[in-house]
């Protein structure tokens, strides 16, 4: 029996959707996306986005969608049969995970916790002070790293690494889809039921005005184009494996573009959604204050944890769009940290052929322990916001575009479209390609522009030493460790089906 009949498969289309969407929609849809709008042109900002959304967010979902259907493999095992040279990317997108998922578990439990404090408004009136000092305890980086573990972080930090790791234990279907089918329309309801209260908060159109008022001058700063590719890049969950691995679970006969189109268009929704939503609430606290949008606008951490209780407090019915705002922000990140760690299962689990419950346990139990130690503590915030800066330009960026030069240059993307166009509704072609080609260019250019800001001004003033060991280190670490594993012999390796291999070349 060959390893392709063995693997798991979702139940059809509507369960794979729901997962894709699912890993997609997480926490840069809720607070990235909206301050990147704003801060990039207001409603201007939306040509570029939809542009990139159309020449490279949903050709390079196509493209992962095509190589983990074709190989019918996580990230390593595709990228092998594709080539046998280029294992390397694989393990490195595996690696990539890795990183993200001990982060990523800290900012779901944040939010977990943020959800239960909701409904007394426990960060009191202070919410920055308890956010750092209460909740976090945070130490000061330039005294070096601090292994003081903080009760109120560990405990929830350990509750959502046992809840997803229960969820990817019980398989794709019956964990990863049933999970995401159950939990996407109630974040939908949730979000949409907090987005029509943010939209009657007094000074709602103060906030929506801010953001879509167009600054037509913006369209001609490259920043901003980068910036939206950025974005689409970001949200999709493409370039590091996710949507590889979850294309492997696809039965042969589906619909991979017009499943793609769905996903896309889906995710770009909940983030404009998600723009309208917060940024009503942000004119309401603008108002409120006797401040302007651009006083009261944050994105990231500070958005969600600062600005959010700040309007909590004053909102009418306060307390209820506080549970809806950080549940809604919790079954986002859920979704997707899952997503996250299943890449890493899958992978493990087709190099040695281990069962799923075995090699969940085998990744789980030692990722939350670092994850514990690293974000569990009083240094836990500077380490995260090092550790997803780097992961993410020189982790993410710097494996799709070496893999897609390689892809590219190696000349096959023609039969990954062909591939493409034998089940799939929405037919690629020369055009696909050319984005494909388009893309690499400007990934080298985010990379390089990136790169060459981070290596002469440092990040965020945080001690060189820290960066060049948490950023620079880990960044050039998970090469090495890619290129080491890859050099290891599979498990009853059976890479290829000669016969199957040949017809498809044909």
């Amino acid at each position: 029996m060959t390893q392709s009949a063995k693997r798991e498969t979702f139940s059809g289309s509507r369960a794979f959707i729901f997962a894709a969407i699912g890993s997609a929609v997480g926490l840069g849809n809720i607070w990235r996306f909206p301050y990147t709008t704003y801060e990039n042109g207001g409603g201007a900002f939306i040509i570029p986005y939809l542009i990139a959304l159309l020449t490279a967010g949903i050709p390079l979902l196509f493209l992962d969608y095509a190589i983990g259907h074709r190989h019918r493999g996580g990230a390593p095992l595709s990228y092998r049969r594709f080539n046998r040279h280029f294992e390397t990317f694989g393990w490195w997108q595996v690696m990539v995970n890795v990183i993200i998922g001990i982060y990523y578990a800290v900012v779901l439990g944040w939010a977990a916790s943020y959800t239960y404090f909701s409904f007394n408004s426990a960060w009191g009136a202070q919410p920055i002070d308890f956010f750092l000092h209460d909740f976090l305890k945070m130490g000061d980086i330039t005294q070096g790293v601090s292994f003081e573990f903080v009760g109120m972080v560990v405990g929830p930090l350990i509750a959502v690494w046992l809840v997803a790791l229960g969820v990817l234990a019980l398989g794709v279907q019956k964990g990863i889809a049933k999970l995401s089918t159950i939990l996407m329309p109630i974040l939908l309801i949730m979000f949409m039921v907090l987005v029509v209260s943010s939209l009657f908060l007094p000074g709602a159109t103060k906030g929506l005005d801010a953001l879509f008022t167009p600054n037509w001058s913006k369209l001609s700063d490259p920043s901003v184009w980068i910036a939206a590719y950025g974005q689409i890049f970001f949200s999709l969950s493409i370039g590091f494996g996710i949507m590889v691995t979850y294309a492997s679970y696809l039965k042969k006969e589906s619909d991979l573009t017009g499943n793609g189109l769905v996903v896309g268009f889906a995710n770009s929704s909940f983030e404009l959604l998600a723009g309208i939503g917060v940024f009503a609430a942000l004119g309401f606290m603008a108002t409120a204050s006797g401040q302007e949008v651009s006083e009261v606008a944050k994105g990231g951490i500070g958005l969600a944890f600062f600005a959010f209780p700040t309007i909590i407090n004053a909102a009418p019915f306060g307390n209820i769009l506080g549970v809806l705002f950080f549940a809604s922000l919790t079954f986002a990140a859920l979704t997707s940290f899952i997503s996250v760690i299943e890449v890493i299962i899958s992978a493990i689990q087709d190099k040695l052929r281990i069962r799923r419950a075995k090699v969940t346990f085998l990744v789980g139990v030692p990722m939350m322990l670092i994850s514990t130690v690293l974000f569990g503590t009083t240094t836990g915030l500077p380490m995260l916001d090092v550790l997803d800066k780097f992961v993410n330009y020189f982790g993410i960026v710097a494996v799709a575009f070496v893999s897609l030069v390689a892809i590219v240059t190696n000349e096959k993307l023609g039969l990954l479209g062909k591939h493409l166009n034998e089940t799939s509704s929405f037919k690629v072609g020369f055009l696909w390609r050319l984005c494909i080609v388009l893309t690499t260019g400007i990934l080298a250019f985010m990379l390089l522009s990136e790169g060459a800001k981070v290596f002469t001004e440092g990040y965020e003033g945080y001690p060189s030493w820290f960066v060049n060991t948490f950023g620079w280190g880990m960044a050039a670490s998970l090469v090495v460790i890619s290129f080491l594993i890859s050099r290891l012999k599979w498990k009853h390796e059976e890479l290829f089906n000669p016969e199957e291999q040949a017809k498809e070349e044909q």
